[in-house]
C-alpha cells in the first residue's frame, strides 16, 4: 500500500519527469494576494504568474501546496471530525503551466498519471467538462477513450473558474472516481450528486479567456493549466479507503492521540481522535509558518482550531495537556518533506502546552455555564444568541466551540443574535484578515521589476555608489522627470541604500544627477526593486540619468550596531530560556532596537542581567562578524536560525558572530549563526555596549525587549548614574547605599500610613470607639448609627467589625464623607440575620444618599451615595428598616 508520502512523491516525481519544476509549498500565510486570510489552494502562490504581473524562470511547475481552510470564505472547521472528508488542513497537489501548454498536454498527464503511475481502473473514473467545451471532450476521448455518457457536460460555474469579476478565466474539467453501487449517490449533475458514491479526485482549469467590465471575453495570448488534488482524497482511494480519517497518515494521527488519552482509537471517542488529528496539522503548520494564537486575525482563528481540539481532547477524559504530545508524530509523518516542521517543533510543543493549560482554567467553568442555560430551556431549543456571545466574552469560547459542544445534544445556537451582539468585535476580526501580498494597483513595480530585473543591492561593502535611473514613480504612475518640491519613489540598477525588510529600516540619505538632487527619505522593496522614496531639493531628475548616491554614514552606522546586537540578543535569550525561543519580529533602527520573542512568562530582573552580561562579554570578544552565501538546506545544517514564515531564495546569508566554548556550526565554537539579509558591524566590538531599557508582553506568548547600544546605551546609563547620585545626594548617603535607604524610607512610609490610618479610624469612632450605651435599642435591637470624617470607604468594614464586637447583638449603620460623597456600610451581628439584613439597611441608607442598590451578605453590606449631607436621613432610614 502506497503512503500518502509515497503518493506525494510520486506525483512529484512524474511532473519533473514531464518537464516541471517542483516547487517547495509556499507558507500558509498568503503573500500575493491581501485578500485571502490563509493560503488555500495550490494556484494562490502562483497568482501573479497568471495574471501576468510576475515571471520566473520556469514556464511549467508541480507542487504539493500545503492549505488551511478554517476562516472567511472557505471555512471548513464545523464539519471536520464529523464527515469524511473535511478537513482544515490538506495538501493540494497541482501541476501547472503559466502559458506553455494547454489542453492536448494537460488532459494527457491526468489520465496517464491517474491510471498507469497511480493504477486507478479505467472503468471507474468518468470525467465533467463545461457544456460548450468540445474540445476537452474531443481529447478525453481520443486520449482516454471515455464514451459520451462518462463525459458528463455541466452548464452551471461548478465547471467555469474566474479569478474575480473580471481577469483570467476558462472552464474546468473534473476527473471522479466511482466507490461502486454499494455506496448512496449519483454522478455529477445528477439529483443526487451530493452523495459519496462519486469522489471529485482531480479538477483541471484551463485558464483561456479574459473576462473584462463590459462582459466580453477574449482569448488569452498564452493560455495557462491550474489543476488541484487534494492528496489525502486520493490517498484514500489508492489505499482502498472511503474515509480520508483511515488513510495511513491520519491513522497514524489518530492512534497517537488513543494512546496519549488511553482510549479506544475506533470506539465511543472516535469523533475526538479525528478532530485532534486534523487540528493537530492544522495548527503545527500555522505556528511554524509564523502564525501565533492571539485574539485577532489569523492568530484568532489559530486559536479557535487549537480551542477546539483541546475541548474534543477534555471530552476524552483527559486530565493533563494532550495536543504537544502528538507533534512528535506529526514530524515522523510529515517532517522528511516539510523540514519546517522539525525546525519549529519545540516552539509548536511550547505554544500548544501553554495554550491548553490556559484553556483548561476555563474550560470547566465555561461548560457548566452552558449547562446552567441550558437547563431553563425546553428540551432541545435554541440557545440563545446572547447567551452564545457571554459565553465568549466571559470565558473566550469562539462560537463554532459552543455549536460544537451543542451539535451532541442536537442543540444549535441562535446566530443572528449572536452576530448582533458580537458585530463589534467581528468587524475588527474581519479588519484583520489582510494577508502579506503586493496590493494589484502597485503592479508598477512588477513592471519595472520584468523591463529590468532585481535592483542590484551594494550597500554590504559600501554607503556610496553610482546608479543610474531606471523609473520614476509619482502618485501611481511613471513620469519622465519630477521637479523640485516632486515626492516621488526612484527605482535604480544598483544602490548601496538598503531595503526596509527583516526588521531593519531602509536607509536614508542624497541622491544627485548633473540635472537635480534628491533627498532620499526611506527604502523599501517591492517585487525584486529598491524603492527610493524621495523629496527632489533642487532641480530636476529623470530616467537614465546616472546618479551619486550616498547613505547617511552615521545613522547607518547605528542601524548595523543594533542589528548585529539583536543576534547576539537572540541568541543569549536561547541559551538562558531555552530553545523554544523564536524570533516574532523586530525593530532595528538608528536609535534603538526592539526584539520580540516567543516566552510563556516575564522576564526576571536577574534573567535580563543575565542577558545583558552575555551579549556585553560578546561584544567585548571583538570578533569579526563573517557572512557566508549558502544553499538554506546548508545553512540550516550549519545550525543556522531562520525567521520561521520568512521566504529564503535558492541562496541566503548566513551571518555568524561570537566564540563559545559549546557553539555551533562546524567548529563547534560560533555563538550566533543567523540567515540574514541585513547590514552587520565588521567587529562585535563595534556594537560597542548593549543595555536593555525594557521587558514587556507585544502579545500572548510574545515578549518584547526594548535595548540600546553604542553612544544611546551610554547616554543612558549616565542619566542613570547622575540620578542616583542625585537621589544619594538628596538621602546624604553613600550611592551603594541608596538601595537600603529607598527600602527603609518605603517600609517607614506604609507603617506611618498604617499608624495614622488607625489613629483617623479612632478619631472617628471617638477615640477608641463607640461605647454600648451610645447604641439605641430599636424593636428590641441595639442599633449604632453614626456619620464620620476623616475615614475612607475602605475603612468601613473594619470599624463595622470593630463596633458588631462591642456590641455583641445588635446592627451597626455607618457612613463616611468622601469629599462630598458618602461611603456606607452595614453590619447585623450573626444572632440577628435571620430577623435583618445588611443588605436590606444598606439599600434604604443609599437611597437617602442619593445611590442605588447596595450588595453584600446578610451580615455585611456596602454602597455608595452622591450626597454625604444626607447622612442623618440615612441614618433614620436605616432605623426604620430595623424598626419594621
Amino acid at each position: 500500500m502506497a503512503s500518502l508520502n509515497d503518493i506525494r512523491t510520486t506525483f512529484l516525481d512524474y511532473f519533473v519527469k514531464n518537464g516541471h519544476t517542483a516547487v517547495e509549498s509556499a507558507p500558509l500565510v498568503p503573500r500575493n494576494d491581501p485578500t485571502l486570510l490563509f493560503t488555500n489552494a495550490g494556484m494562490v502562490p502562483f497568482k501573479n504568474l497568471f495574471t501576468g504581473v510576475e515571471t520566473r524562470d520556469y514556464t511549467r511547475a508541480a507542487s504539493s501546496q500545503k492549505c488551511v481552510r478554517a476562516g472567511g470564505k472557505h471555512n471548513d472547521l464545523d464539519n471536520v471530525g464529523y464527515t469524511a472528508r473535511h478537513h482544515t488542513f490538506f495538501e493540494m497537489l497541482g501541476n501547472f503551466s503559466f502559458g506553455d501548454y494547454f489542453k492536448s498536454d494537460a488532459i494527457p498527464f491526468a489520465w496517464d498519471l491517474v491510471t498507469k503511475e497511480f493504477g486507478l481502473p479505467k472503468d471507474k473514473l468518468l470525467v465533467t467538462i463545461y457544456h460548450d467545451d468540445d474540445e476537452a471532450a474531443e481529447i478525453w476521448k481520443k486520449h482516454a477513450g471515455l464514451p459520451d455518457e462518462r463525459i458528463i457536460r455541466i452548464a452551471t460555474a461548478d465547471n467555469f473558474w474566474t479569478m474575480g469579476d473580471t481577469g483570467p478565466c476558462g472552464p474546468c474539467s473534473e476527473i471522479f472516481f466511482d466507490h461502486g453501487p454499494e455506496i448512496p449517490g449519483g454522478p455529477p449533475g445528477s439529483p443526487d450528486e451530493d452523495g459519496d458514491r462519486f469522489i471529485e479526485i482531480w479538477n483541471l482549469v484551463f485558464m483561456q479567456f479574459e473576462q473584462f467590465a463590459d462582459g466580453r471575453r477574449e482569448n488569452l495570448p498564452k493560455p495557462s493549466i491550474d489543476t488541484g488534488m487534494g492528496l489525502e482524497r486520493i490517498g484514500a482511494i489508492l489505499q482502498g479507503k472511503h474515509d480520508n480519517y483511515d488513510t495511513d497518515l491520519m491513522r497514524d494521527l489518530i492512534e497517537a492521540s488513543a494512546n496519549a488519552s488511553s482510549t479506544d482509537p475506533d470506539g465511543p471517542g472516535n469523533i475526538h481522535h479525528r478532530v485532534i488529528a486534523d487540528h493537530l496539522r492544522s495548527t503545527s503548520f500555522l505556528i511554524a509558518d509564523g502564525v501565533l494564537p492571539s485574539n485577532e486575525g489569523r492568530g484568532y482563528v489559530l486559536r479557535r482550531i487549537m480551542r477546539r481540539a483541546m475541548r474534543h481532547a477534555h471530552l476524552l477524559g483527559t486530565q493533563d495537556p494532550l495536543m504537544h504530545r502528538l507533534v512528535p508524530a506529526l514530524v515522523r509523518q510529515m517532517g522528511g518533506h516539510f523540514a519546517e516542521l522539525g525546525r519549529a517543533q519545540a516552539l509548536i510543543e511550547e505554544t500548544l502546552k501553554g495554550e491548553e493549560v490556559k484553556f483548561r482554567q476555563t474550560l470547566d467553568r465555561g461548560l457548566r455555564l452552558l449547562d446552567d442555560e441550558l437547563a431553563k430551556l425546553p428540551d432541545g431549543a435554541t440557545l440563545p444568541g446572547e447567551t452564545a456571545f457571554r459565553l465568549y466574552d466571559t470565558y473566550g469560547f469562539p462560537l463554532d466551540l459552543t455549536q460544537d459542544a451543542l451539535r451532541e445534544q442536537g442543540r444549535s445556537v441562535d446566530v443572528a443574535g449572536f452576530d448582533a451582539a458580537m458585530a463589534e468585535q467581528k468587524a475588527k476580526a474581519r479588519a484583520a484578515w489582510a494577508g502579506s501580498g503586493e496590493a494589484a494597483d502597485e503592479s508598477v513595480w512588477f513592471d519595472i521589476a520584468d523591463a529590468h530585473g532585481s535592483t542590484e543591492f551594494l550597500g554590504y561593502e559600501t554607503e556610496a555608489a553610482e546608479g543610474e535611473i531606471l523609473a520614476i514613480v509619482k502618485g501611481g504612475d511613471r513620469v519622465n522627470t519630477a521637479s523640485k518640491g516632486d515626492r516621488v519613489q526612484i527605482v535604480l540598477n544598483q544602490t548601496p541604500f538598503y531595503a526596509e525588510s527583516g526588521g531593519q529600516v531602509g536607509d536614508t540619505g542624497t541622491l544627485k544627477t548633473e540635472g537635480g538632487t534628491a533627498r532620499i527619505t526611506d527604502t523599501k522593496k517591492k517585487a525584486g526593486v529598491f524603492v527610493h522614496i524621495a523629496e527632489v531639493t533642487e532641480g530636476q531628475i529623470a530616467p537614465g540619468a546616472a546618479a551619486e548616491l550616498e547613505v547617511d554614514h552615521a545613522r547607518r552606522t547605528a542601524i548595523r550596531a543594533n542589528h548585529s546586537a539583536t543576534h547576539l540578543l537572540h541568541e543569549a535569550l536561547r541559551e538562558r530560556l531555552g530553545d523554544h525561543v523564536a524570533q516574532r519580529g523586530s525593530l532595528n533602527a538608528d536609535d534603538r532596537l526592539r526584539f520580540d520573542f516567543s516566552h510563556q512568562k516575564g522576564m526576571s530582573l536577574e534573567e535580563i542581567g543575565a542577558i545583558e552580561r552575555d551579549v556585553n562579554d560578546y561584544i567585548r570578544q571583538n570578533t569579526a562578524v563573517t557572512t557566508r552565501i549558502m544553499a538554506p538546506d546548508d545553512a540550516r545544517d550549519l545550525g543556522a536560525q531562520a525567521l520561521f514564515g520568512e521566504k529564503y531564495g535558492d541562496e541566503v546569508r548566513v551571518v555568524s558572530m561570537g566564540r563559545a566554548p559549546t557553539g555551533k556550526g562546524s567548529d563547534g565554537e560560533t555563538y550566533s549563526i543567523e540567515l540574514c539579509g541585513g547590514t552587520h558591524v565588521k567587529q562585535t566590538g563595534d556594537i560597542g555596549l548593549f543595555v536593555v531599557v525594557g521587558e514587556s508582553a507585544s502579545a500572548s506568548g510574545i515578549r518584547r525587549i526594548e535595548a540600546l547600544t553604542g553612544e544611546a546605551a551610554r547616554t543612558y546609563l549616565a542619566e542613570q548614574d547622575r540620578t542616583v547620585a542625585e537621589i544619594a545626594l538628596a538621602m546624604k548617603a553613600q550611592r551603594g547605599e541608596v538601595v537600603d535607604r529607598v527600602k527603609a524610607l518605603m517600609d517607614e512610609r506604609r507603617a506611618l500610613e498604617r499608624e495614622v490610618a488607625e489613629l483617623r479610624r479612632q478619631l472617628a469612632m471617638g477615640g477608641g470607639g463607640a461605647s454600648e450605651e451610645e447604641a439605641r435599642e430599636v424593636n428590641g435591637v441595639k442599633f449604632l448609627g453614626r456619620a464620620l470624617t476623616g475615614v475612607s470607604g475602605k475603612d468601613l468594614r473594619g470599624l463595622i467589625d470593630e463596633q458588631k464586637a462591642r456590641l455583641g447583638s445588635g446592627v451597626v449603620l455607618l457612613i463616611a464623607d468622601t469629599g462630598g460623597k458618602a461611603a456606607v456600610a452595614a453590619g447585623v451581628t450573626e444572632d440577628l440575620t435571620d430577623r435583618i439584613s445588611a443588605v436590606d439597611i444598606v439599600k434604604a441608607a443609599a437611597a437617602e444618599l442619593g445611590g442605588k442598590g447596595g450588595g453584600g451578605r446578610p451580615d455585611m453590606a456596602q454602597a455608595g451615595g452622591a450626597d454625604a449631607s444626607k447622612a442623618a436621613e440615612a441614618i433614620a432610614a436605616a432605623e426604620k428598616v430595623v424598626a419594621a
